[in-house]
């Protein structure tokens, strides 16, 4: 017996319904890394000019920057290397 109507759009419906998940999936995993990002900017801001939170408070969450610390000092290694630039403004680490 061939598929119904019925049955093709429930398939149609389920793909659609993942396509979505992943769409909102992808959004939130960019949206952590731009709260990463401004959570380092915060912390470490006095290198660009903007006011250092306390001390004390800073020291409580460098723990936490790990990941950031690690991608700074690449990005000060690859400084000479245009190539490393290039795939660091891409988001390549």
């Amino acid at each position: 017996m061939p598929p119904s109507i019925v049955e093709h759009l429930r398939h149609f419906m389920q793909g659609f319904g993942q396509g979505q998940r992943e769409k909102v999936l992808s959004l939130t995993c960019m949206e952590q890394q731009e709260l990463e990002n401004v959570f380092a900017l915060l912390l470490l801001g006095s290198f660009v000019g903007f006011p250092a939170p306390p001390t004390f408070l800073a020291v409580e969450l460098l723990p936490f920057m790990e990941r950031e610390m690690h991608i700074l000092g690449q990005r000060a290694e690859d400084a000479c290397d245009m190539l490393g630039q290039m795939m660091g403004t891409l988001g390549v680490d």
